[in-house]
């Protein structure tokens, strides 16, 4: 079984082939509004370093978002045509859920943070559980200050990760939590894979179409919907 991860929900673009036991090849990008110019070549290097043709993979796991709605387009307009050429079945995963399950092994309350732009920030909080995390509560859009207000109501320790964390360490800093560094800065394709192994040993996927992006955000839900069924690259919004 080899799965091709893509992650393109962020300012980094990356993609890796993974098999059950390890990561067998991988390729990221830190350059922002470049996803459509990279991941296609990506793929060719990772199955070229991998050693094997299109034909040998087995599955596609995507990043749904929230996150830049260029790169999510990118990203799942390629899931989809890799899937549907190759006659694969697909997972997608939220892109906040795959940076908590970076941090795992972090024995304390793990809150992921995306930049959302336009002055406000994609959340979810988590806790560490047997062989992955436990999401709590919903996925939040809102303000660095309603972060920090929600960090503050923990009345815990609480580790913050994520690209927002960074962008707004300043603030949260203030609020007394661990802010972890760039290593754990954007979700990454091959934790993606590497999370959605187990889903397409279960035979818990989806159909190529079945994709859709996670939106928070009213506008780019609208947008969305509008451009539904012909997500392509473009100019970042």
């Amino acid at each position: 079984m080899y799965i091709l991860g893509l992650e393109t929900s962020t300012s980094q673009s990356s993609v890796a082939i993974v098999d059950p036991e390890r990561v067998v090849a991988s390729a990221a990008l830190g350059v922002p509004r470049r996803h459509g110019e990279f991941v296609a070549p990506a793929i060719r290097f990772c199955l070229d370093q991998a050693g094997i043709g299109a034909d040998r993979i087995t599955g596609v796991a995507v990043g749904l978002g929230p996150g830049l709605f260029t790169g999510l387009r990118v990203g799942i307009a390629t899931a989809q045509t890799f899937a549907a050429a190759n006659h694969l079945p697909v997972v997608g995963m939220s892109s906040l859920d795959v940076l908590a399950f970076q941090a795992r092994y972090v024995p304390k309350m793990i809150c992921a943070v995306i930049d959302a732009r336009r002055k406000e920030l994609y959340w979810a909080l988590y806790r560490s559980s047997p062989g992955g995390v436990q999401r709590e509560g919903p996925l939040r859009l809102g303000t660095v200050d309603q972060l920090t207000a929600e960090l503050e109501s923990l009345g815990e320790d609480c580790m913050v990760v994520g690209d927002g964390a960074l962008a707004y360490r300043r603030e949260i800093d203030d609020v007394r939590v661990f802010v972890a560094g760039p290593d754990r800065a954007w979700p990454d394709a091959a934790v993606l894979a590497e999370l959605a192994v187990p889903r397409f040993i279960r035979e818990e996927t989806q159909h190529p179409t079945e994709l859709q992006p996670i939106y928070l955000r009213e506008a780019d839900a609208q947008i969305g919907w509008e451009q539904r069924g012909r997500l392509r690259g473009g100019d970042p919004s």
